[in-house]
């Protein structure tokens, strides 16, 4: 059975409730004062492991807010504004709210990688940045970036949300993400290449894969649904549908490409 299902707008997000398992008693009771340990690139990239098996129920896969739980991608933390006070939060909770400590085999390192992930994908501190963002806006839009991409309601939906992104990611990340886009490639950006057995032949965006069925939405943003016991073949690919830019743009033209992302924040909205 297939079924194809237009348009997209119909389509509800369906977000599971999850409250995190409470912090036993006999674990440490947090920090006063300390900076994180744990900022290296991988202890980000653990972090973010960890973020999306603990907290990505409440908070939305990314910290862009769940149905339970707030956007943590502004920078701004309504109980804390420290590493430290991230790192209690995260550990024991709120009293009086679902935001209950992470589960009881945690350890302090796995509770600052999370903090790392956090600031990273709060943007840290405004920086100053070379290039030119008009310059990189030309590149933006005569680059095919709004095939995939959305700012401020129009582009495509095969990759994230750009409108705020100078708000989540440093400089330094926006350049990673161009030159090098399979290094952190979240699920929710997962494709799918699937045969059915009547010889229909689909790939694009895996929106929801379950035990036994599997939605995708193809280039041409049109909904297909499958039962997978219907398909000849089912390849997940995880790598990214963004083309790695170090090669095809100039040094310059990259700093001009992250200034004008950079550039997209909530304070231009």
């Amino acid at each position: 059975m297939v079924h194809k299902n237009l348009p997209l707008e119909s389509m509800g997000w369906g977000a599971a409730v999850f409250v995190i398992v409470g912090v036993m008693a006999g674990l440490p009771t947090g920090v006063s004062a300390q900076a994180n340990p744990y900022t290296m690139v991988q202890d980000v990239q653990t972090g973010e492991v960890l973020f999306g098996r603990q907290c990505s129920v409440c908070h939305g896969v990314g910290a862009g807010g769940g149905e339970m739980g707030p956007d943590l991608t502004t920078g701004e933390f309504e109980h804390s504004s420290t590493d430290a006070g991230l790192f209690n939060t995260i550990s024991e909770g709120v009293p009086g709210t679902a935001m209950t400590g992470i589960n009881r085999t945690r350890t302090d390192q796995s509770v600052w990688q999370i903090v790392a992930y956090l600031r990273s994908v709060s943007g840290g501190e405004r920086v100053a940045v070379a290039g030119d963002a008009s310059a990189g806006e030309r590149l933006y839009r005569g680059g095919g970036c709004t095939g995939c991409h959305v700012i401020d309601g129009a582009g495509g939906r095969h990759g994230p949300n750009l409108s705020t992104i100078g708000d989540r990611r440093s400089p330094d990340r926006l350049l990673s993400d161009l030159v090098d886009p399979d290094e952190r490639v979240q699920p929710r950006w997962w494709r799918m290449r699937v045969t059915h057995r009547n010889g229909t032949r689909v790939e694009g965006l895996r929106m929801n894969e379950g035990t036994y069925s599997l939605r995708i939405l193809d280039m041409d943003d049109e909904l297909w649904s499958f039962l997978k016991k219907d398909l000849l073949v089912s390849e997940r690919i995880e790598t990214s549908s963004m083309p790695a830019y170090g090669d095809t743009l100039t040094d310059g033209e990259l700093e001009d490409l992250v200034a004008y992302l950079y550039g997209l924040t909530r304070a231009d909205q």
